[in-house]
């Protein structure tokens, strides 16, 4: 551990679904967090907020002035139609943040979160360019394609250098964890998705690729997530390095798949690559559906589009390779925390029915 365990903390992004639960650690073990969102919605308890645009550097520098904090978590991306856009708008956001924060120094750590399309490649291009095999490695070389991953390592890496912090950078894989009105939330999504099933008397169908049901696969918990961030930024071992965070487990979707259907009491069915429909198109027309739903039950949100991520979860199971990382190197650095995906899975259902997100 560092010389200090505790002290003032900034989580950009802390309504998300790593960064509620990275304050939330932060807060449990005594340290003074502020974060920073454009919302307040899903605002952890105790959490000091900060309100701006990222792509606003005026705004961000002065939301920042005088705070000083000892560790940052980058936990923001904002979703454009094309990776060239990707990467001039999220670079732009890290750039602006650490730009911001350099007037009144004190910044010791910053961790950035990012995933497995820096093996994987942009959704323009997505697991369609040279790939390493599996499982990952965090020493595999950069892909010869565009990918705002990169451009934000890169302005940190240069920003490091500049102001004399230390960084570290996460890559998750598709994340298991608790958030409303989130860009990616495959549980929240196939929880979804099976509701509107049941309600229509259809079985769960598995919308995904062959490849995806049969290879092996491994997710991340969002709470392993915060954990290693937070150890990195407290631990000398996870100074200047990157690592892969999963799980621990992997599993195949033919394995998994059967459990979520008994879960939700549903008859189940394996993909169909003869008439394959991604759940964008099956679930063009989920929004009355849901809305029905909501209101039998009394739910808290009936737009489903603040619940269903239905093309990040379609970009997942409709893989055609199979997709897990290697956890050697956090392991060897002192890391050892792991998580069963299917109790990270069943867990956050229940964490959404007892918000009553779900009936």
């Amino acid at each position: 551990m560092n010389s200090k365990s505790t002290g003032r903390a900034l989580v950009v992004g802390v309504t998300g679904i790593s960064g509620q639960v990275i304050a939330n650690q932060l807060l449990a073990a005594g340290w003074e967090v502020h974060g920073l969102s454009r919302r307040i919605d899903g605002l952890p308890k105790g959490v000091h907020h900060i309100k701006a645009d990222l792509l606003n550097a005026d705004e961000v520098k002065k939301s920042l002035a005088g705070l000083k904090p000892e560790i940052v978590f980058m936990t923001a991306w904002i979703k454009k139609d094309s990776e060239a856009e990707n990467i001039e708008v999220n670079g732009a956001t890290i750039r602006n943040l650490l730009a911001g924060l350099e007037p009144d120094g004190g910044v010791r750590h910053v961790a950035l979160q990012t995933g497995l399309k820096h093996y994987l490649g942009p959704f323009d291009n997505y697991a369609n360019a040279v790939m390493a095999e599996t499982p990952f490695h965090e020493s595999e070389p950069r892909l010869d394609v565009p990918n705002f991953y990169y451009t934000q390592e890169d302005e940190l890496f240069a920003a490091a250098k500049k102001q004399g912090f230390t960084w570290s950078v996460h890559r998750s894989h598709t994340i298991f964890g608790y958030a409303v009105d989130n860009a990616m939330n495959m549980v929240l999504t196939l929880s979804v998705y099976a509701e509107i099933q049941k309600a229509l008397g259809k079985p769960f169908i598995y919308p995904g690729s062959t490849q995806s049901w049969n290879g092996v696969v491994d997710v991340t918990d969002a709470d392993l997530l915060a954990e290693q961030l937070v150890w990195a930024a407290t631990h000398k071992e996870g100074e200047n390095e990157a690592f892969n965070i999963a799980n621990g487990d992997t599993f195949r979707w033919r394995w998994m798949w059967p459990q979520i259907a008994e879960y939700f009491g549903l008859p189940y069915e394996g993909p169909k690559e003869s008439h394959f429909q991604p759940l964008v198109e099956q679930m063009k027309d989920a929004g009355p559906i849901w809305e029905e739903i909501a209101k039998k039950y009394g739910l808290e949100v009936s737009d489903v589009n603040k619940l269903a991520s239905w093309w990040h979860t379609d970009s997942d199971l409709g893989r055609q390779i199979e997709c897990f990382t290697d956890m050697t190197k956090s392991r060897e650095a002192g890391f050892l925390n792991f998580r069963s995906s299917p109790k990270s899975f069943f867990s956050n259902v229940e964490a959404y029915r007892k918000a009553n997100i779900l009936p």
